[in-house]
């Protein structure tokens, strides 16, 4: 069972919210190392749509690391994502490069508060939500805020790069 907080947890990413004055909500559930997926484990804690959940992925597009935002329902769409930024070519980045360029662990990327601001693309199918949840920074941590705040917070751009 998640539990619900208004306060700040002390992750860079609620942090980052706190000082930006947005409206958020953390949500902690206890985390299985075990887990073959960390946003369908979030998404069953806390009890709601996989739709709802957001996984940040790192993509190195055409030599610079690029942040994904994506539904844990779907997957990235690696060309969309390119052409979001005006790339020619995206594949996933290396893991220990996203971990020091965010300053996260896998598993607990926030698109928020990261060492580093990278381009950041968040699907377009976050719009028309009225909140999304994405890591706090940590394994068994969400936040959960309004799709708005989280485009103008990491200075995102929506794009369709989610594939079913």
């Amino acid at each position: 069972m998640a539990k619900k907080s208004k306060k700040s947890v002390g992750t860079p990413a609620t942090v980052a919210l706190t000082a930006a004055g947005v409206p958020f909500t953390t949500h902690s559930y206890a985390h299985d190392p075990a887990t073959a997926s960390y946003g369908e484990e979030a998404a069953e804690a806390l009890g709601v749509s996989p739709d709802q959940v957001f996984k940040t992925l790192l993509a190195d597009v055409d030599g610079t690391l690029t942040v994904a935002v994506v539904p844990v329902s779907g997957s990235l769409d690696l060309k969309a994502l390119a052409a979001a930024v005006g790339g020619k070519r995206a594949v996933m980045a290396d893991p220990a490069a996203a971990e020091r360029s965010t300053g996260y662990v896998l598993g607990g990327i926030s698109p928020l508060g990261q060492r580093k601001r990278l381009r950041t693309v968040v699907d377009a199918s976050a719009e028309g939500r009225p909140t999304v949840c994405v890591s706090a920074g940590r394994r068994g941590l969400e936040v959960e805020l309004s799709p708005k705040d989280l485009v103008a917070l990491t200075d995102a751009v929506l794009a369709p790069i989610a594939r079913s």
